[in-house]
């Protein structure tokens, strides 16, 4: 391992000998890869997620960010099925003989329940669940061309029946799997907690962290806001259905750039919250646009905006949802971080009668199936540029070429973005 300080390139005798530091510069190590069996951390390897996660160091970001980002990094990329078919095949050759058929048999039949099981795995990304995926496939294929030498080998029409059937089966359940690889629920690799001590250790080697944000601090104390600005109003507002994920973009000056407001619907930033209120209430060409989970709370935000007094209740003003919704994760099949939940799935059952309306009978299944995809699975630079596109998109809504689909009666218009990202 590499020596962020220095570039010494340290083995594990030598970090061993010097109690953990370089050989040459004396610095110390924060991770020693050898020491956990289901992760392997090295520090290049976190320095550089740190840089990337951040654009180098230009973007904020949260902790659950990072965490995110260091499991799409360590998520293993096999068990890869096209590595085991080779030797599963020279091995199928040699147990073949026409003295026993029973050994290749039951090779083939372990194999496919390994490829099967590893193309649904939680564990593994969606590339590796592809590779698997499509090795059964080709296993397939492989146990109708051998299966056929063989029982013509042994003159065993029944032997023919089985091992074509059962390498039909194969190709089969490899043509689902593929199909299904980008609706997968995942677990993560390790907890928050896991990553909270990994950042306390590299902070307390290597120095603070400067674009990672703390959690988001709930004031009480109410800011002074000059009457001269006050008598302005905005032209947006982004709705968070976090204060996370509003701190996130208010540290990365979206608010300068896009000119716009940006609050949660829990009501962070509190010091400054209801003084924006008011402004944003003068404006009637307000447009507002909606961020959120995708998990019941999420797609509920819309809807709380509507017929909260706190908001924007008895209003006509154009709401844009921007995402995440079951409509964009279903239509991407892809690059998506899906989790599940029983708690999930009860809050589904739950959602009000409206906001039910508005969804298709394949969304309501998906949420009703627990599902939930989290905006902190995503980088910053992707929240920000998605969030970009949908603003950049809203300023001709009836155009016959615009990306967003409306839902609603006129006077209570609401936008759904079609694709995030």
């Amino acid at each position: 391992m590499k020596c962020i300080n220095c570039g010494t390139d340290n083995k594990l005798k030598d970090r061993t000998a010097n109690q953990g530091r370089c050989i040459k510069c004396n610095h110390p190590f924060a991770f020693e890869p050898t020491s956990t069996s289901n992760v392997k951390i090295t520090d290049p390897f976190f320095a550089k997620a740190i840089a990337e996660i951040s654009a180098n160091n230009t973007l904020f970001f949260t902790p659950k960010q990072l965490l995110y980002f260091l499991d799409h990094r360590l998520r293993a990329k096999s068990f890869s099925g096209f590595l085991w078919l080779v030797p599963f095949i020279i091995f199928s050759f040699f147990t073949a003989i026409p003295s026993s058929f029973i050994v290749p048999l039951i090779l083939n039949f372990i194999v496919i329940i390994i490829f099967l099981q590893s193309s649904k795995s939680s564990k593994l990304n969606n590339k590796a669940r592809q590779a698997n995926a499509r090795a059964l496939q080709i296993l397939g294929g492989i146990i109708i061309v051998g299966g056929i030498l063989f029982s013509i080998s042994v003159n065993s029409f029944a032997l023919f029946v089985i091992f074509v059937s059962m390498g039909m089966l194969s190709i089969y359940l490899g043509t689902r799997q593929i199909g299904r690889i980008g609706l997968v629920t995942q677990e993560l690799l390790f907890s928050q907690s896991q990553i909270k001590d990994w950042l306390d250790r590299w902070q307390q080697i290597n120095g603070l962290i400067l674009k990672i944000l703390p959690s988001p601090k709930q004031e009480n104390t109410l800011s002074t806001v000059n009457p001269d600005v006050t008598a302005y109003s905005f032209d947006r507002l982004v709705v968070c259905d976090s204060a996370s994920i509003a701190q996130l973009l208010i540290a990365n000056n979206f608010h300068f750039e896009n000119n716009c407001a940006i609050l949660s619907i829990t009501g962070y930033p509190q010091s400054i919250f209801d003084t924006t209120m008011q402004m944003l209430r003068r404006n009637p060409d307000l447009k507002v646009y909606a961020v959120h989970d995708c998990n019941s709370r999420g797609i509920g935000l819309v809807h709380n905006l509507r017929t909260n007094a706190n908001w924007f209740l008895n209003s006509e003003i154009v709401i844009l949802d921007i995402g995440l919704t079951p409509r964009q994760i279903i239509a991407t099949k892809r690059g998506m971080f899906i989790q599940s939940s029983p708690e999930s799935a009860q809050a589904a059952k739950q959602l009000p009668e409206e906001v039910r309306q508005s969804l298709s009978v394949e969304e309501l299944a998906w949420l009703e199936s627990g599902k939930v995809v989290e905006l902190e699975s995503f980088t910053p630079q992707r929240i920000i540029k998605v969030l970009q596109k949908g603003i950049a998109g809203s300023r001709n809504l009836e155009s016959d070429d615009s990306s967003l689909l409306l839902v609603g009666d006129t006077g209570n218009d609401i936008y759904i973005v079609q694709s995030f990202g």
